[in-house]
């Protein structure tokens, strides 16, 4: 029987070729046993048939075997799947051999192409470019399981115009990590220091930065927010803003509650305005034409103030009643939500509906730019003045209107303003208005303003003020291969060191982007694996002891993080903003009660270096970056310990990670899971992380109206700044590719 090559040569089968490579698929997996997938092979024999079909074949039928009790065959399919690489990359690299090629070839050939930025060639010479080469463990490819390689070798690796394998999985950390590093005194020694964090699975970056990093359109952030003023020049720059976002692979949150509401006054003309439901349907146009070179829709979320008068049309954005013209289905809202409206709900009080241009007119304050006691100062003063129009509704009500359209839709996003900003550790500069796409950021946040704009000879030339313009820089700890202090401290050094040189390296959408990452250089740690952290310490979710080593945990994980921007600091200059900060006047400290030795002497170090980074945690949801890294997805619980994951072109088998039967009843479902247990794992979490987390609700369709309103006002309650999406087990939603990290 012939078979014929990758190369188009025809020669005979050899069956003990074949046998060795599926020996070597199942070293190690002695549940896997290759006589199997010799025999399964053995019907789709036929003269003729390719290398490329006999090995595709190999990894199907390793995947079909896939179950909650032989898991490791998801292992003997990623090693497949790897061979498969290997023998591509051979081919149109044409280097001849099994394996790697020499790395200094590859990046000259791809930058040749224009695939690789020529800033690599630039920053490092062929010497140290071979020297890094020669580091690469290639053995860290079989670390995956096949959801983990064929994700990374989809979308991640860089391919020619016609999809053929260039790069390989061990040559994209590398890259990655070279161009993080090289602006580093030290380049060789961090670029080392990152693709070990990275090849290891020990840490995952954005999904920008690992798509984009090295490349010429290098945008390596996640996620941008923008605040819209109540003018018609904003409204527009906004969607400008967002549409240059989308364009390079980046999501955005978009906060319109400065936007006056329908029937408001223009220009004096009473009833003319429309309110924020039509500038809102066109971000969801921009969201669907600027798509990503075909790759994916935009993805924005839009942010109103429960006190809006539009608040009742923003909640219908996405139900499947009402006038299909007052519709934003691709749009997430997200409704920002102050103390006062949640204990008025308790109280089950009147609530009442203001226009924010009628409020700035009419008292000379915008009540959005409060909060706390002066938010509740203002808005009684509103309330008590009988100049101001208002609705006044049931405070209620617009709480059911909000709890069906989340069972309904699994949104809006909710954002609890007052605890946000009580604990904005640089609530000195500015104020933050709502949260991001997937929730965990919470930053800083001001409008754009047009200076002027004059001409001379044919240019037109605009002058803008900046706002502070959000951007989220993200990485995430794998708490699934950072088991000890030891391992989280070396691992959160390393992170915190990536996300700030971000900053310098990216590529901005928006200028105004790039002048507030400058002037905060915030970042975004994260994490993920923590169902399976809690799993591997047999820690179940509904006990006190997770309540007690979410604290312990994210405590720690906090300290690391403060201290490596502590240090960086020292080395490289604190941000801009620092002085008058919480973090400078200690404030920060106090507040969390942080009295250990340990903690004061940080919170001294700080006081004395400086902080490199004006917010440090933040909580992404990390789906695609998860999957990677084989690890549980951010902070939830696992949605099953086995189920069937739907790729293009592919039907995947999981598993929960590292699952056994001594683990599996400490991986209890998200669904069956009391939602009581896992706000108060968030409380604990939150009074660490100085922004937000991505926190899911997971409820099922038997969930009464009190019930579900009960997990709201508890979020409340436990201090969450955040609630993400509402997960109905009969309702799928889409996650955030851009902030999974």
């Amino acid at each position: 029987m012939n078979i014929v090559k990758r190369n188009g040569q025809v020669e005979e089968l050899i069956f003990s070729k074949l046998k060795k490579v599926i020996d070597f698929a199942c070293v190690g997996y002695p549940q896997c046993d290759s006589l199997e997938l010799e025999t399964a092979l053995l019907p789709h024999f036929r003269n003729n048939i390719s290398t490329k079909e006999i090995q595709s074949t190999l990894i199907r039928v390793s995947v079909e075997k896939t179950t909650a009790e032989e898991p490791d065959w998801q292992f003997v399919a990623a090693k497949l799947h790897v061979y498969d690489l290997y023998k591509e990359a051979a081919v149109h690299r044409k280097y001849g051999y099994f394996g790697y090629g020499d790395f200094y070839s590859l990046i000259t050939y791809l930058t040749d192409k224009g695939l690789y930025g020529k800033y690599i060639l630039e920053h490092y010479t062929r010497e140290e470019i071979r020297e890094l080469g020669n580091y690469i463990v290639p053995e860290r490819d079989y670390l995956f399981n096949y959801i983990g390689i064929k994700t990374l070798s989809d979308r991640y690796i860089i391919r020619g115009l016609q999809g053929e394998t260039l790069e390989l999985p061990q040559e994209l950390f590398m890259g990655v990590a070279m161009h993080l590093a090289m602006k580093e005194k030290d380049k060789l020694h961090w670029a080392r220091k990152f693709y070990d964090a990275l090849s290891s699975l020990r840490m995952t970056v954005a999904t920008p930065t690992l798509a984009n990093a090295r490349k010429p359109f290098h945008q390596l952030s996640s996620c941008f927010i923008d605040t819209v003023p109540d003018n018609l020049w904003g409204i527009y720059n906004t969607d400008m803003s967002f549409a240059q976002v989308s364009k390079f692979g980046g999501g955005m949150g978009i906060y319109v509650g400065k936007v006056r509401s329908r029937g408001s006054a223009i220009r004096g003309y009473k009833g003319a305005a429309g309110g924020v439901i039509p500038w809102i349907k066109n971000y969801n146009n921009t969201a669907i034409a600027v798509d990503q070179l075909g790759v994916r829709s935009g993805a924005v979320a839009v942010y109103l103030d429960v006190w809006h008068k539009d608040i009742f049309d923003f909640l219908n954005l996405k139900t499947n009643n009402g006038d299909d013209r007052m519709k934003a289905h691709d749009i997430f809202p997200g409704v920002c939500i102050p103390d006062l409206f949640m204990k008025t709900v308790q109280e089950r009080g009147s609530w009442y509906l203001f226009d924010p241009h009628e409020i700035r007119t009419t008292m000379g304050f915008s009540i959005e730019d409060s909060y706390g006691e002066e938010f509740e100062r203002r808005y009684a003063e509103c309330v008590n003045n009988p100049a101001l129009s208002r609705d006044e509704v049931p405070a209620i009500d617009i709480m059911k209107k909000l709890l069906a359209s989340s069972f309904e839709t699994g949104t809006p996003f909710v954002f609890y303003r007052d605890t946000v900003n009580r604990a904005n550790p640089n609530k000195h500069k500015g104020t933050i208005y709502c949260s991001n796409l997937c929730t965990e950021i919470c930053q800083n946040m001001s409008a754009a303003e047009l200076v002027s704009v004059t001409s001379d000879d044919g240019i037109i030339t605009s002058q803008v003020k900046a706002g502070d313009f959000v951007v989220c820089n993200l990485s995430s700890i794998n708490l699934g291969r950072n088991l000890t202090k030891e391992e989280i401290a070396e691992t959160v050094a390393v992170q915190m060191r990536m996300m700030d040189n971000v900053i310098d390296l990216n590529h901005y959408p928006s200028k105004q982007a790039e002048i507030t990452n400058q002037k905060y250089r915030a970042v975004g740690l994260g994490s993920s694996g923590y169902h399976q952290w809690l799993a591997h310490h047999r820690i179940a979710w509904e006990t006190d002891e997770h309540l007690t080593a979410a604290d312990e945990l994210y405590e720690w994980i906090n300290y690391c993080a403060i201290k490596a921007s502590m240090e960086l600091a020292e080395e490289k200059g604190s941000y801009s903003q620092f002085e008058g900060s919480e973090w400078q006047t200690g404030e920060y400290f106090t507040r969390r009660e942080y009295v250990s030795e340990e903690w004061k002497q940080l919170q001294s170090d700080v006081a004395s270096k400086g902080l490199r980074n004006a917010w440090l945690f933040a909580i992404a949801p990390t789906g695609s970056t998860s999957l990677i890294s084989g690890s549980t997805a951010g902070i939830d619980p696992i949605f099953a310990k086995f189920w069937v994951e739907e790729k293009k072109n592919a039907v995947i088998p999981q598993t929960a990670p590292n699952l056994s039967p001594e683990n599996t009843w400490f991986y209890k479902e998200a669904h069956h899971i009391d939602q009581l247990w896992s706000i108060k794992a968030a409380g604990r979490r939150q009074r660490h992380i100085d922004q937000s987390q991505s926190f899911n609700l997971y409820v099922t369709p038997t969930i009464s109206a009190k019930e579900f309103l009960d997990l709201y006002m508890a979020a409340w309650e436990n201090g969450l700044k955040t609630v993400y999406y509402c997960r109905n087990k009969s309702l799928e939603v889409e996650d955030c590719v851009s902030c999974s990290a």
